[in-house]
């Protein structure tokens, strides 16, 4: 054993958190949950506001369209309008809708019909769906993806400098950036700002996934002049498993022609005449494609209030905290002689809602930590991702967890496990 420290220090910084009373509103699995960065836990508001859909859908029947108290018809608007403080939007920019990967479809697809290039950049630590739907988009359209699809490089395997991106830019005059703005990996949050500017300063478009920071960090889409972006329901939002997804189109381009065009987009005020001919919605609202799936939308609504409740920038604030004490305490393990580093950035300004734990035996130690009560994923090749997420985790939550880690690589609880991969960890 070695000195680590003390669970007062945690405690302390937990004395005054303005997010605390949220805790309670959770139902959190039995142990500690720190995968709120791939699922969000249920909480009562979220179980609360599906369970007034459920009721007008028995009570009212068709009439929720018009009747309900969010009517249907207009519930994935409402939704945008309540998701655009958390991503520094207009109202009328973000709308909830489709799938992530859908969104990507539609929305690179729509930007590539107008855009003088075909290529587009993209980066070699990218989540999987981004490449293979922009790829799908480009042999539609009769491009090579091997030609017209680019990845920047990581220098390291964890990180994506900037100044890559921007030489990139230079090397192969893409029509669209599209980038994260946190890695799913590593935790790295991309300056969104400057590859905005460095794009629009070449007549580049620049587009941001938003998967893996949308309720963990604030954001400035119209501000900075992002064209647009994309996310899920199911992580930070806390939406429930399969959440209806969310985008955002700046206004500066209203009126183009979705490349996914369906009846859900059309302009409300004749969306009921059924005319053959597609009368896009004259805002974000026109990248709509099916009917909002009602139950698979009503948790988020719930769980959107208690992010009104609480700030975007208090829960950001928070958010910073926790993962800062989290780098602290896997550093002293490493200052301790653990064989474990932190694979995250260490700049608050660098990092998103989690922190990347490496270590040779991540897989074997991610299954210690769950059997023993602790929720967290893997990610290849040496990835434990913990993710405190400022609603219903505390700073005391992450000292027991490193101090369980502690205890399994102080007892190398993990080689009962098999050093394979595979599954959904």
């Amino acid at each position: 054993m070695t000195d680590f420290p003390p669970r007062r220090t945690a405690r302390e910084l937990d004395r005054d958190d303005p997010l605390s009373r949220f805790v309670d509103r959770f139902e959190i699995p039995d142990g500690q949950y720190m995968d709120g960065n791939s699922l969000g836990p249920i909480s009562e508001d979220a179980e609360r506001s599906l369970d007034r859909v459920v009721d007008e859908w028995r009570e009212l029947g068709i009439r929720g369209w018009t009747d309900a108290d969010e009517p249907w018809f207009t519930y994935a608007e409402r939704l945008g309008s309540m998701t655009a403080p958390l991503v520094g939007a207009d109202e009328a920019e973000v709308v909830v809708a489709n799938s992530t990967t859908v969104n990507i479809h539609t929305l690179v697809g729509t930007f590539l019909d107008v855009v003088d290039s075909p290529t587009v950049l993209v980066n070699d630590l990218d989540f999987p769906t981004d490449h293979y739907a922009i790829r799908a988009q480009l042999r539609q359209r009769g491009y090579d993806p091997d030609e017209h699809l680019v990845a920047v490089e990581s220098r390291d395997g964890r990180t994506i400098e900037e100044d890559d991106v921007v030489d990139a830019m230079d090397e192969h005059d893409p029509g669209i950036v599209f980038l994260p703005s946190v890695l799913y990996r590593s935790g790295q949050l991309l300056d969104v700002a400057r590859i905005t500017e460095a794009a629009h300063d070449r007549g580049i478009l620049a587009g941001f996934d938003l998967a893996h920071s949308v309720g963990a960090v604030d954001h400035d889409l119209s501000g900075v002049g992002v064209d647009f972006a994309v996310w899920c329901g199911y992580k930070y939002l806390n939406g429930g498993p399969g959440a209806i997804a969310g985008l955002y189109v700046n206004r500066e381009h209203f009126g183009e022609t979705p490349a996914l065009a369906g009846w859900w987009g059309h302009d409300k005020e004749t969306q009921f005449d059924m005319n053959l001919t597609f009368t896009p919605a004259a805002d974000a609202g026109a990248w709509q494609i099916g009917t909002v799936p009602m139950l698979s939308a009503a948790p988020l609504e719930g769980s959107l209030r208690m992010f009104e409740e609480a700030g975007i920038e208090t829960v950001r604030e928070k958010s910073v905290s926790l993962t800062t004490h989290l780098v602290d305490l896997v550093d002293a393990l490493s200052e301790a002689g653990y064989d474990c580093d932190v694979g995250t950035p260490r700049d608050p300004d660098r990092r998103g809602g989690h922190v990347a734990v490496e270590h040779p035996e991540a897989y074997r130690v991610s299954l210690a930590l769950k059997e023993r009560g602790v929720v967290v994923d893997y990610r290849p090749p040496n990835v434990v991702r913990i993710c405190p997420a400022p609603l219903y985790n505390s700073h005391e939550d992450v000292w027991e967890v490193v101090d369980e880690l502690r205890t399994i690589l102080d007892e190398a609880a993990y080689e009962q496990f098999d050093r394979q991969d595979g599954g959904v960890t």
